[in-house]
């Protein structure tokens, strides 16, 4: 019983640690492990969204798709929260959720705001890895 429990708390507990296998890494913007991903010159998105907006909710299943894809298995995602983190809101100079901002390393390399066709997304990402 004991060898299960120890089990089970290490399969859910190291998709977190560790990411998966293929894919890009999706998290929750922390200036720290911005600044780390940053630092170590890892290609990044931001993604400014908010649980009502319909064009962020259109962007996720194109952005998992694509972060699924082995090209952008370096790929470093930060979700921001437009309605409860106006002070990162603004360090990005984002006007309205549904931005998308891509990095290489400490260079910012691309924005759009609104943008739901696939290949643009597509596009915005390759300009960061």
């Amino acid at each position: 019983m004991t060898t299960r429990r120890i089990l089970l708390a290490a399969f859910t507990v190291a998709p977190m640690l560790f990411g998966t296998a293929a894919g890009a890494a999706e998290m929750t913007y922390t200036p720290a492990a911005f600044e780390a991903a940053q630092k170590a010159g890892k290609p990044i998105l931001v993604h400014i969204t908010a649980p009502w907006c319909t064009t962020c909710a259109a962007q996720k299943p194109i952005l998992s798709k694509l972060e699924a894809d082995p090209k952008f298995k370096d790929l470093q995602v930060f979700d921001v929260d437009f309605d409860s983190r106006k002070d990162v809101v603004k360090k990005f100079g984002a006007t309205m959720q549904s931005t998308l901002i891509t990095y290489k390393g400490e260079k910012e390399t691309g924005r759009s705001a609104g943008e739901t066709k696939p290949e643009a997304i597509s596009s915005l990402l390759d300009k960061a890895i």
